[in-house]
């Protein structure tokens, strides 16, 4: 049976040989040359080359006194990047990008410089919001509903150490919230792209191009005999975002406050236990008291604790809410006065 199939394959090529015409050429060319052609790189230029012009360098600079008689003042510049937001000139960055300057000044991809004002910022999540007098500027590509998950490839783009726009690639490592409740390391997206001086207040974007967070700082601890390497932080695009917005309407993000102490969730009766009641809050106000299971804020059922904490920070203040809560086995209603948090 072998043999058969190889004198068959040797009288084919002796044919194409004996029968010279540019049909055997073509076959003889396919017969010999088994090199397939090679697959397109995997590449995300696109993605960057849709995100990249609304990606800015910011440069703000501070002046500092000096109290010593006969000496100059001193000016120090800090180095960031930023995202354009909107057409008309809105844009996000890290607040430690440009706390306390006195001249905030904004280079856009295309060369233009312009002198930003800065509306302003949320210290809570390290945002702050610029406003540049221009129109007509690229704006990052931004999709309201999108759910970032563990595992999705994002670029971190920005100008580190200014060296220019550069982009640096990685995976969410954790997922973060998205409410405007006080926040810590776990609220914000972790991810493993590199984040460097000149990076903050850049873009996250997923492989689409399309935002993912506000880049914010490494992890940072006590211990700097540690090394700690690929645990980076970004503020999500959803909850950035809320804050914007927060910001361009009042200046400022206004979170409502109720007062109370969390200990722990009870899935049982989709509750959670209140550890303690601060002094004249209108938790107090109200009536509730340590030991008190909360299970219903505003007519909303309690999924979680953090759920519970948003609820209330994304009332207005001088807003009525109704609670329901346990008691030592009775349910009890009351009306409480949200206030506004004071950081």
């Amino acid at each position: 049976m072998l043999n058969s199939i190889s004198y068959g394959i040797l009288f084919g090529i002796a044919f194409l040989l004996l029968m010279p015409n540019s049909n055997s050429n073509h076959l003889l060319k396919q017969l010999f040359n088994q090199q397939s052609s090679a697959p397109a790189p995997m590449s995300f230029a696109r993605a960057v080359s849709l995100a990249s012009p609304a990606v800015v360098n910011i440069y703000s600079e501070e002046i500092q006194s000096n109290p010593r008689y006969g000496k100059k003042s001193s000016k120090s510049t800090r180095l960031g990047s930023g995202v354009v937001m909107d057409s008309t000139g809105y844009i996000l960055t890290s607040l430690h990008v440009i706390e306390n300057a006195d001249l905030i000044q904004v280079l856009l991809q295309s060369g233009q410089l312009f002198p930003a004002e800065l509306i302003g910022f949320d210290q809570i999540t390290d945002l702050a919001v610029l406003k540049v007098n221009a129109t007509n500027l690229p704006v990052i590509p931004q999709k309201s509903d999108q759910h970032p998950l563990a595992g999705d490839i994002v670029l971190a783009i920005g100008n580190p150490l200014n060296l220019g726009q550069t982009v640096t690639q990685g995976i969410i490592s954790a997922t973060g919230r998205n409410g405007l409740s006080n926040t810590s390391y776990l609220d914000f997206l972790q991810m493993d792209a590199a984040i460097n001086n000149g990076n903050s207040g850049g873009a996250l974007i997923n492989s689409n191009g399309v935002l993912v967070g506000i880049n914010s700082h490494k992890f940072t601890q006590s211990n700097p005999q540690r090394n700690i390497q690929g645990i980076f932080f970004a503020v999500p695009y959803k909850l950035a975002d809320k804050v914007m917005r927060e910001i361009i309407e009042n200046g400022r993000v206004v979170r409502g406050w109720l007062g109370v102490s969390a200990e722990r969730y009870l899935n049982d009766v989709k509750g959670f236990i209140v550890s303690a009641v601060t002094v004249n809050s209108p938790a107090h106000i109200g009536g509730v008291q340590a030991g008190d299971v909360v299970y219903q804020i505003g007519g909303l059922t309690i999924n979680s604790i953090t759920q519970a904490l948003d609820i209330v920070a994304e009332t207005k203040p001088n807003t009525s809410l109704t609670l329901k809560f346990y008691r030592q086995g009775k349910s009890i209603e009351t009306t409480v006065l949200i206030q506004e948090f004071k950081p």
